[in-house]
């Protein structure tokens, strides 16, 4: 199982595995700094990025933060040489990290990311989404009629650009393209609105789907006002190795993306099942209790209602951001919490992934083994706390029967699961 940065090995007896649920191989693409450099001069629905460049004078690169396994390092650096033979300096280039509402990522956190090299010679910045007065009002998206905020340090700049991983998303259907300017680089005023009730709760705003996503309707609205003029984009198997590169129209080359990350994240099974062994795929997907909720919602699809699902996550950083960590701790009941929120000024940062979370509840238990919080502690989490995975299987055994079916999930939400 992906679990941290060191993996876990776990038994589940053969009979009582229906299908261990992975991706599809694809071809790894073995110099994927020169296709990148490729991609970028013939890129999808667009003209070349040198030809974008010319006669521009700032740029500003936009990257995920830790919480996404992007590599950075290999996509980065093609993008800068074609800026700087276009004649743009290195200190007229910023890289902004896309946090959305997460923390600003700082020290060696930045060489993690970025390396040494670029790092120390090019300005990077933190968005911060909690600081209105570093945004622009753009106006209001037409359908949740949220005020679109943008980071100033990236409409300063003369040329932008949007770098992510294409991956399932529990809300978006696939991240990339526009999510790295909603919510990566947008407002909390922008994000209480999108990731608000409502938006969160239409039923196709889900894993594996963009078609009638209003979301990812909202989220592209919005970036094409915000103008991004050139987006890279990669697929990574679960190996993290680099699979595809998908460069040039921030709608174009995104879909390009989605259509053939469609064809390596989707596996299926012939029928529910009454257990699911997952992950948080990882580090460092794995690093809070808040992103392992994202393997949670990925597994419910395959679920007979009553079903249960067994994660393993590491949970290094704890539960979470401080409020959502207070808000869970807080919450009594996910009912009357699901009912509460309707109400606009109850809202607070980070209870849609708790909305997510009680929505799983409503129809499945969830299980969790961990080495980051204690049993007292999941357990106000609204999960039942596992000493090892097997403990738990041995438990679905007994609940279900020794038929239970078990589906297995290795690397959690980065696998599109769905039944036939």
């Amino acid at each position: 199982m992906a679990y941290g940065s060191e993996g876990l090995s776990i038994e589940v007896p053969d009979k009582n595995v229906v299908k261990i649920m992975r991706m599809t191989d694809k071809p790894v693409i073995s110099d994927p700094e020169n296709e990148t450099l490729r991609m970028i001069e013939s890129p999808i629905g667009s003209q070349p990025l040198s030809e974008i460049a010319k006669g521009k004078k700032t740029a500003c690169i936009v990257i995920s933060d830790l919480t996404r396994p992007v590599p950075n390092k290999v996509i980065v650096p093609p993008i800068i040489k074609v800026l700087e033979d276009s004649g743009i300096l290195s200190e007229d280039i910023t890289i902004l990290i896309a946090t959305g509402i997460h923390r600003p990522n700082e020290g060696e956190e930045i060489v993690t990311l970025l390396g040494e090299e670029i790092s120390a010679k090019y300005r990077v910045v933190n968005h911060m989404s909690r600081d209105l007065e570093s945004h622009e009002l753009l106006g209001e998206s037409p359908l949740y009629k949220a005020p679109m905020y943008i980071d100033k340090t990236y409409l300063a700049a003369d040329i932008r650009i949007a770098t992510g991983l294409i991956e399932p998303h529990l809300m978006a259907g696939y991240s990339g393209g526009r999510k790295s300017i909603v919510p990566g680089i947008s407002a909390f005023e922008t994000l209480k609105v999108l990731h608000g009730p409502e938006c969160m709760g239409y039923e196709k705003n889900t894993e594996g789907n963009i078609d009638g996503n209003s979301f990812h309707a909202e989220a592209l609205y919005i970036s094409r006002r915000a103008r991004v003029d050139f987006i890279v984009n990669v697929t990574l198997n679960e190996h993290r190795d680099i699979t595809g590169i998908f460069a040039g129209d921030l709608d174009e080359a995104h879909l390009e993306g989605v259509k053939f990350m469609s064809t390596q994240c989707r596996d299926t099974i012939d029928g529910p099942v009454d257990a699911v062994i997952t992950s948080s795929a990882g580090y460092p997907l794995d690093l809070t209790f808040y992103q392992s909720v994202k393997g949670m919602t990925a597994a419910t699809a395959l679920l007979k209602e009553g079903g249960v699902i067994i994660i393993a996550a590491k949970v290094g950083e704890g539960i979470g951001s401080p409020e959502f960590t207070k808000l869970i701790l807080d919450t009594k009941c996910t009912a009357d919490f699901l009912e509460d929120i309707k109400d606009p000024d109850k809202l607070v940062l980070d209870q849609w992934q708790l909305q997510k979370f009680c929505q799983v509840l409503e129809k499945n238990e969830v299980w969790m083994y961990t080495e980051g919080l204690d049993s007292d502690t999941l357990s106000e989490l609204f999960v039942t706390p596992l000493d090892s995975i097997e403990s738990g299987i041995a438990e679905v055994l007994k609940r279900f029967g020794e038929d239970a079916r078990i589906a297995v999930i290795p690397d959690g939400p980065y696998v599109y699961a769905d039944v036939l």
